[in-house]
């Protein structure tokens, strides 16, 4: 199938790809009054989706029955709080693919402020549908990651990506 069998988007060639945009829901926020940890995965959550639809992965592709993406890893870092009905701009970096998987990072910016809220980088794999195990990335989607993966090829690698969690000890 050299198309999937349903419309496809113009992807956005924007490096990094910055057109998602959020805001933070009233039941978002806990007894701290900012957002709590959980929702950042669910907004970046909501990202994925947008990268994905950039693809030609998303909703109808498992609709469809044609494949599935699944998270395998993901680390999300908190660097400054948001609190209820601030605005979020969330953009999204692939720093490298295969013909399987796509490792990307999300940051989470407060869109009018403009400060790094969170950070969320993760590893995708494609799936397919009837076996439900690793799968080649379609050649639209891969053509298309392809193309994105070469636009963001110049940006610098974000600190947050690859870091290990751990207590840091002085000697």
């Amino acid at each position: 199938m050299k198309l999937p069998p349903y419309p496809m988007i113009e992807p956005d060639l924007g490096a990094p790809l910055d057109i998602h945009r959020a805001k933070v829901l009233p039941e978002w926020i806990d007894w701290n009054g900012h957002m709590n940890v959980g929702f950042y995965v669910v907004a970046f959550d909501k990202a994925t989706d947008t990268l994905c639809n950039q693809f030609g992965v998303g909703w109808e592709y498992t609709r469809d029955k044609i494949g599935m993406t699944f998270v395998l890893e993901a680390h999300v870092t908190y660097d400054r709080e948001v609190k209820e009905g601030d605005p979020l701009r969330i953009t999204t970096q692939i720093l490298d693919h295969d013909a399987k998987r796509l490792h990307y990072i999300h940051a989470m910016y407060h869109a009018t402020e403009g400060y790094l809220a969170a950070t969320n980088e993760l590893m995708l794999m494609n799936i397919d549908y009837e076996s439900r195990r690793s799968a080649p990335w379609p050649i639209w989607a891969r053509e298309r990651i392809e193309k994105m993966a070469t636009a963001h090829a110049s940006l610098p690698r974000p600190p947050q990506a690859g870091r290990i969690i751990g207590i840091k000890r002085k000697s």
